[in-house]
C-alpha cells in the first residue's frame, strides 16, 4: 500500500521536535553594497572568510523521504569563530529562495538575503568570538545522486553548497555532526562513528523508518563531508587489528565469493604501507567504504567512507590482469588520500592536483609491493605517458598547476595532466632529489601541516632544502608550464665505432624551454644491449660513454619509461622492437612509435598498424598486449578511411583469433577477444559474435561474463546485426541485477536502428535531468557517435559543443571532458574539424578553460585530417 509521504514526513518531525517552532520566513530586498557577492566561491571571498573565521562546526539533520520526487526537508545549526564582526558573513547555497524557510542568528531572527549564491549574514547579528546561526531549508538536490533505492552525496569540488548552506572552501575545515531519517530497509554510512540508531514506530499508520545519529566527525574540508543511505549490503571484517565495514548492492555470488577478501586485503595492505612511509598512525577515527553502481569516478575519498564505482571493486573469473591491477591501484590512491589531501589538504583548488599526483604516486610504489607480478616499471609506462601525452600534445595542454580565480570553474582543472604528467614529474623530483631525501621531505610536509592545509610552493621549500638542485627553476618548467619537449640525436660512427652521440632537447612549440630530466638510451645490437644514462640538463648534450662502442643496430631512447617527451625513432626500431627482451623496453617504443605516428615523423599509421599486428602475435606481456590492441584499434577506427577498414577487416579478424586461438594465457585470450569483437565488420565475424552471444558459449579458453554479454549484445546492436528477434531486449531478460537492467534499458535509444529514435535520444541530453546518471550517457553517447553512425550522427555536434557550458554547471568534474570525448572521439572528417573550429571561432570571449577542454577532446580530429588518406 502506497502511503502519502507528506503526512508520513510532516509526523516524524512533530515526533522527533526537531525543529521546534518553525519561524515566518521573511525575505528582505538586497541591501547596498557590503562587499562583493558573486556567484560561486571566489579566491578573495575565500582569502577574506579564512582571515576572519575559524573553528566551525556544523550540526546537520536530513529527513530521506522513500519517494525519490519528495523534497528533503533538513536543520543545519553552524557555529564559528569571527574575529571581524564589521563586516556581513557569506555562506554558500546554490540553491533558490525558496529552498530557505527560516534563519536565526546568535538566537535572533532573521530575514533570509539570499543573493548570488549566496545567503548573506548581516553584521549587525553577528558578534566577535562564537556565533551560532539556525536554519531550516530543503536541501538540495543537485549532489545528492538520489535513485529510488539509494542516495549518496559527492561535493568535490564546491558542491557542499548545492546540498546545504556551509562555508565551502578547502581552508576551513570542520566537524559534522550529522543525523539522517531515513526509510527503515536502509543502510547508511558517514564520515563519523555510527552512535546510535533509532527506529519510530508509528503503530502501522505510516511506513517506519531509521534514524541513524553519527557522531562528530575529524575536520575535515567540506568537499570530503559525504554519507550514503539506501539498501546496501553492509559486511564487515577486522584486518591488522582494524575493523572496516562496506557497503555494497552486487548480488552476483561469484563476484562477491571473489572479491570480497581481496577488496578487504588491499585496503589493509596499503594502509600498512602508508604508515610506514609516512611513519604517521592512519590520521582518522574509522576506516570504511561503499561501492555505487555507476558512480561518477573510480573512487573518491571521503574520510573514514570511501565510495567506489562498485564495478571497478566486483571482479570475476574472467578479470584479466590489467583490471586486477586496477582495482588494486584504485583501492591504493584512495587510501593514500586519507594522508595526502585528507590529513594535508590544499590551501586553494589551484592545488588540487597535489593531493592527486600522491595518490597516483603512492599507488604506484603499493601495487609494486601489495601484488604479485604487477611489474610496477611496466604499469607506470602503460598508465601514465599514452593518458599525460594524449593531453600535453593538444594545443589545449594545460599545465599540472593552473590559476583559478573562482571554484566554480574548479571542475575544469581535472584532467590527464594532473592523475598522468604530475606521476611522472614526481618521479623524476624522486629521482633528482634521491629516495631518502625525497621520503623524509614529504614526511616534515605531513608533519607540519597535519589536520591542516598547505600549498605547493610550501611543500618545494621543504623539499628544496634537501637537495642541492635548484627545484624553483625546475618547478617552473615542470609544472607551471604545459607541454613537452621533443628530441633528436646526431650519431657519427668511425669504421663501425660510435665517436659521438650527442642528444638535443626543443619544446614541441617551438620555444627553446628546457625540461631538466634523467632517462636513459639502449644501444642495440644482435646479441646484447648497452643501457646508459643520460643526465638531460641542457639542450644538447653529449654521452661520452656512448664513444668508442661499436654502431648499434638501433637505439631505443626512454628504455625504463622515466624520460617525458616525444623521442626519436628510426626504421630499424619499428623492425626490431619485438626482439628486446625487457617488457618496460618494449612498452617504450611501442609509445614512442606511436607518438612519432601522431606527430607525422618517421612512421605513417597503416606502418604502424602492420608493426602492432605483428608485436601483437609475439607479445607475451599481456599489459603490452593491451597497449598494443588499444593502437591497433584507434588507427583501424580514427585513421583508416571507412573502404579502407572494410578491405582490411576479414584478415585482421583472422588475424586475431588465429593469435586468441593459440596463445595459452587466458587472460591473454580474452584480451584479444575483445579486440576481435571490436573490429568485426565482415558478415562471417558478426555472425560468429551473434552465434557466441545467442548460445551463450564463449570460445574455448575465455571465460566471459553477464557484462560481457552485454557488451557484446551492445556491439552487435551498433553493427545493425540481422539477429532473427532484438538483441538487446533479450538481454535485458538475462541481467538479474536491477542496476546493471537499468542501465540497459537506458542505453536502448542509443543503439536504436531507427534514426527518429536516436534524434529522440540525443535531444532528451538537453534535459539536466536525463543526465544524472553520467557513466550511463557517456556509454550511450559512445555508441551514438560511433564510427559505424558517425555520418548519421555528425549533425548532433554544433548542439553538443552548445551544451557544453551547461554540463560544466550541471555536471560533476570528468563529465564535461568525458562528454567532449565521447562525442569527437571517433570523427575523422574535415566537417567535423571544421564544425569544431567554428564553434570556437563564433565564441571568442568562451571560457577559456572549457575551451582548452574542447581542443583537447578534439586533438585527433585535427590530427586525422593531415593523417588519413
Amino acid at each position: 500500500m502506497k502511503y502519502s509521504n507528506n503526512a508520513r514526513r510532516a509526523s516524524l518531525w512533530l515526533l522527533l521536535g526537531v525543529l521546534g517552532c518553525t519561524k515566518k520566513l521573511t525575505v528582505l530586498p538586497p541591501p547596498a553594497p557590503a562587499g562583493a557577492v558573486v556567484p560561486g566561491v571566489s579566491e578573495e571571498l575565500a582569502r577574506d572568510r579564512a582571515r576572519r573565521i575559524s573553528g566551525v562546526a556544523y550540526d546537520l539533520f536530513l529527513d530521506i523521504p522513500w519517494e525519490k520526487a519528495d523534497p528533503i526537508r533538513a536543520t543545519e545549526t553552524v557555529r564559528f569563530h569571527l574575529t571581524d564582526a564589521s563586516q556581513p558573513v557569506q555562506l554558500d547555497f546554490k540553491e533558490q529562495a525558496d529552498h530557505l524557510k527560516s534563519l536565526t542568528v546568535n538566537g535572533k531572527p532573521t530575514g533570509v538575503d539570499l543573493r548570488a549564491e549566496h545567503l548573506v549574514l548581516p553584521a549587525g547579528d553577528l558578534k566577535g568570538g562564537l556565533n551560532q546561526v539556525q536554519i531550516e531549508f530543503t536541501a538540495g538536490n543537485q549532489s545528492l545522486n538520489r535513485s529510488e533505492e539509494f542516495l549518496y552525496t559527492l561535493l568535490v569540488p564546491d558542491r557542499a553548497r548545492t546540498v546545504f548552506p556551509g562555508f565551502d572552501q578547502p581552508d576551513l575545515k570542520a566537524t559534522f555532526k550529522l543525523t539522517l531519517n531515513v526509510p527503515n530497509e536502509w543502510e547508511a554510512m558517514a564520515n563519523a562513528p555510527l552512535d546510535s540508531v533509532q527506529k519510530l514506530d508509528l503503530s502501522g499508520l505510516l511506513p517506519g523508518s531509521s534514524t541513524y545519529f553519527f557522531a562528530p566527525s575529524d575536520t575535515i574540508s567540506t568537499y570530503l563531508f559525504s554519507f550514503a543511505a539506501g539498501k546496501f549490503t553492509r559486511v564487515s571484517r577486522t584486518l591488522a587489528g582494524r575493523k572496516m565495514q562496506f557497503l555494497h548492492r552486487e548480488t552476483d555470488k561469484d563476484k562477491l565469493r571473489l572479491s570480497l577478501d581481496p577488496i578487504f586485503r588491499i585496503h589493509a595492505d596499503a594502509l600498512q604501507f602508508l604508515q610506514d612511509y609516512t611513519g604517521i598512525p592512519y590520521p582518522f577515527r574509522k576506516f570504511d567504504f561503499v561501492a555505487l553502481p555507476d558512480f561518477q569516478y573510480g573512487g573518491m575519498e571521503h574520510v573514514g567512507a570511501i565510495d567506489y564505482k562498485a564495478s571497478t571493486l566486483f571482479l570475476d573469473q574472467g578479470a584479466t590482469q590489467d583490471q586486477l591491477l586496477a582495482r588494486a591501484n584504485l583501492i591504493a590512491h584512495e587510501t593514500a588520500h586519507m594522508w595526502f589531501g585528507d590529513l594535508v589538504t590544499m590551501q586553494w583548488f589551484n592545488d588540487v592536483w597535489m593531493k592527486e599526483v600522491f595518490a597516483n604516486f603512492m599507488a604506484d610504489k603499493i601495487t609494486q609491493v601489495a601484488v604479485a607480478n604487477s611489474n610496477y616499471n611496466l604499469k607506470f609506462v602503460i598508465d601514465h605517458f599514452p593518458a599525460a601525452y594524449g593531453v600535453d600534445r593538444t594545443a589545449g595542454a594545460n599545465p599540472i598547476r593552473q590559476e583559478l580565480a573562482n571554484l566554480k570553474d574548479a571542475g575544469s582543472l581535472y584532467g590527464n595532466i594532473i592523475y598522468h604528467k604530475a606521476p611522472i614529474m614526481m618521479r623524476q623530483l624522486e629521482r633528482l632529489m634521491g629516495e631518502e631525501p625525497f621520503r623524509l621531505g614529504l614526511q616534515e610536509y605531513l608533519r607540519t601541516y597535519a589536520h591542516g592545509n598547505a600549498t605547493w610552493p610550501e611543500l618545494i621549500r621543504i623539499l628544496d632544502a634537501r637537495t642541492p638542485a635548484d627545484l624553483q627553476a625546475w618547478n617552473q618548467v615542470w609544472v607551471n608550464q604545459p607541454g613537452r619537449p621533443v628530441f633528436d640525436y646526431d650519431l657519427q660512427t668511425s669504421r663501425g665505432i660510435i665517436s659521438r652521440l650527442q642528444l638535443t632537447q626543443r619544446a614541441e612549440d617551438g620555444s627553446a624551454r628546457l625540461w631538466p630530466q634523467r632517462f636513459e638510451v639502449l644501444l642495440v645490437y644482435p646479441d646484447r644491449v648497452k643501457e646508459l644514462t643520460v643526465n638531460m640538463d641542457q639542450q644538447a648534450v653529449l654521452l661520452p660513454a656512448a664513444a668508442g662502442e661499436p654502431a648499434p643496430s638501433f637505439i631505443l631512447f626512454n628504455s625504463t619509461g622515466l624520460g617525458y617527451g616525444v623521442f626519436p625513432i628510426r626504421k630499424p626500431l619499428a623492425t626490431g622492437v619485438t626482439g628486446l627482451a625487457n617488457p618496460v623496453a618494449r612498452a617504450a617504443a611501442y609509445v614512442n612509435l606511436y607518438e612519432n605516428m601522431l606527430n607525422g615523423r618517421g612512421i605513417a599509421p597503416a606502418q604502424l598498424l602492420t608493426v602492432c599486428r605483428r608485436a601483437l602475435l609475439q607479445e607475451p606481456e599481456e599489459l603490452n598486449a593491451k597497449l598494443l590492441t588499444g593502437h591497433v584499434s584507434d588507427i583501424y577506427w580514427k585513421l583508416l578511411r571507412p573502404a579502407q577498414r572494410a578491405a582490411l577487416a576479414p584478415e585482421l579478424e583472422q588475424e586475431l583469433w588465429r593469435t586468441m586461438e593459440q596463445t595459452t594465457s587466458a587472460n591473454l585470450k580474452k584480451l584479444l577477444f575483445k579486440t576481435y569483437q571490436s573490429v568485426a565488420l565482415s558478415a562471417a565475424a558478426q555472425t560468429r559474435l551473434y552465434r557466441i552471444w545467442d548460445q551463450q558459449q564463449a570460445p574455448a579458453g575465455v571465460k566471459l561474463t553477464e557484462d560481457d554479454y552485454t557488451a557484446l549484445a551492445l556491439a552487435l546492436a551498433v553493427r545493425d546485426y540481422p539477429a532473427p528477434t532484438p538483441l538487446l531486449p533479450r538481454q535485458l531478460t538475462r541481467i538479474q541485477n536491477p542496476d546493471r537492467r537499468q542501465r540497459l534499458a537506458f542505453l536502448l535509444p542509443a543503439l536504436a536502428p531507427e534514426a527518429a529514435t536516436r534524434d529522440a535520444f540525443f535531444a532528451s541530453l538537453a534535459d539536466e535531468k536525463t543526465r544524472e546518471k553520467e557513466a550511463w550517457v557517456v556509454a550511450a553517447l559512445g555508441y551514438l557517435h560511433h564510427p559505424l553512425r558517425a555520418a548519421f550522427s555528425e549533425k548532433y555536434l554544433p548542439q553538443s559543443l552548445a551544451l557544453l557550458e551547461e554540463i560544466q554547471q550541471t555536471g560533476d568534474i570528468f563529465f564535461p571532458y568525458s562528454w567532449l570525448q565521447a562525442t569527437l572521439g571517433f570523427y575523422q572528417t574535415p566537417t567535423a574539424a571544421r564544425t569544431v573550429r567554428q564553434f570556437l571561432a563564433a565564441h571568442p570571449a568562451y571560457n577559456p578553460k572549457l575551451r582548452a577542454k574542447i581542443l583537447q577532446a578534439a586533438d585527433e580530429v585535427f590530427r586525422a585530417e593531415k593523417l588519413v588518406r
